[in-house]
């Protein structure tokens, strides 16, 4: 009995001794659990911003109304399968305290970008842009028919605001050759008024700095004139080369006084009754666009003048011609006098069939 007793007691004295022989590290372990927990998380949270928000998928434009909550944004990213924990990206949101900053419209969605690069897309408006594309030589109603087709753009305009939009900014009612042609970026939601607004802008600041620079010597009195002679120039223009030859003719005739005898500012006064050919009625009809009729420069531009119609128009070429007619290829005959004029358009207008 009394050796079980004593058997007990040293077994348990063995245990006691083990524990508190152990106790240190248990303690050790207790008290970084905290820490090793941070770390743990930390690594967790590392993990998920270093991957991609859903590999699986493809890229996709997806819309967000103005005023969506982050948990509304990140639901609709899910949904469409490209952001696999949306409750995650919401607390990435929140902690940099961004949840306010998300941008409405359209995204389009890089199913490989980190939550990091999809928050910037969000907050700094890398939404999907559209290009309408204003082309030399095209003219204001053109321009207006292709505006109307674009789906993404607000048709806002009506002719009371585009006349509202000239005499804001200073060019009056007529906003025929104000558009400088180049490609515009919208998004959707934009109105056609805020795209023209820009390309109105753009050209009003181009032609007051080619002004300011234009050759000595030109018989155009304002900015305005250099426009309208541009805009011929740009009309009459088949290769580019030709630009400061043909500007050149029309100076010259300014100066001298001759009607420009133009077929470009004939068609424009004709509008629709236009079919194709001028015709003798057209040239003996007097529009104020007639410039076989008129003399000087018609009352407005005839079509949109690139950057290049312009400088041709204000830094003309030096020469004597002033006569030119077309010789095919879209190039041209360029003539001093009228003798050689009329010789050249017996070889390429007048020429014997075969």
């Amino acid at each position: 009995m009394i050796e079980s007793k004593t058997r007990a007691l040293r077994l348990m004295i063995s245990r006691w001794r083990l524990w508190f022989v152990g106790a240190p590290k248990r303690w050790l372990v207790l008290a970084f659990a905290p820490l090793l927990l941070v770390v743990l998380v930390g690594l967790v949270v590392l993990s998920y911003l270093e991957q991609p928000i859903a590999p699986d998928s493809e890229p996709q434009v997806v819309e967000f109304t103005r005023g969506a909550s982050a948990t509304a944004v990140a639901q609709r990213l899910h949904q469409a399968g490209l952001l696999k924990h949306p409750r995650a990206f919401v607390w990435y949101l929140r902690y940099h305290q961004q949840t306010q900053r998300l941008q409405s419209g359209e995204f389009l969605i890089d199913p490989h970008w980190t939550p990091a690069q999809l928050a910037e897309a969000l907050i700094h408006g890398r939404n999907v842009a559209y290009p309408f594309t204003i082309v030399p030589g095209e003219t204001l109603a053109q321009i207006r028919q292709r505006l109307a087709q674009q789906t993404k753009l607000q048709q806002a305009s009506d002719q009371q605001a585009w006349l509202k939009l000239g005499q804001r900014l200073g060019i009056g009612d007529n906003l025929e050759g104000w558009l400088l042609p180049e490609t515009y970026l919208y998004h959707k939601g934009e109105t056609d008024v805020m795209l023209i607004e820009r390309a109105l802008v753009s050209m009003k600041r181009y032609l007051d700095g080619q002004w300011t620079n234009r050759a000595p010597g030109l018989p155009l009195k304002t900015p305005y004139e250099a426009l309208i002679l541009a805009s011929i120039v740009e009309k009459e223009t088949g290769a580019a080369h030709e630009r400061q030859q043909i500007a050149g003719v029309f100076i010259r005739r300014l100066q001298k006084g001759m009607r420009l005898q133009t077929d470009p500012t004939v068609i424009y006064g004709m509008g629709a009754q236009y079919q194709g050919h001028i015709g003798r009625a057209g040239l003996d009809t007097p529009t104020p666009y007639n410039t076989y009729r008129i003399r000087g420069l018609p009352p407005t531009p005839i079509a949109m003048p690139s950057r290049e119609a312009i400088w041709a128009a204000l830094h003309p070429d030096d020469s004597n011609s002033l006569y030119f007619v077309a010789k095919g290829g879209g190039e041209h005959h360029f003539s001093a006098t009228l003798e050689e004029h009329n010789r050249a358009v017996r070889r390429y207008i007048l020429k014997p069939k075969d």
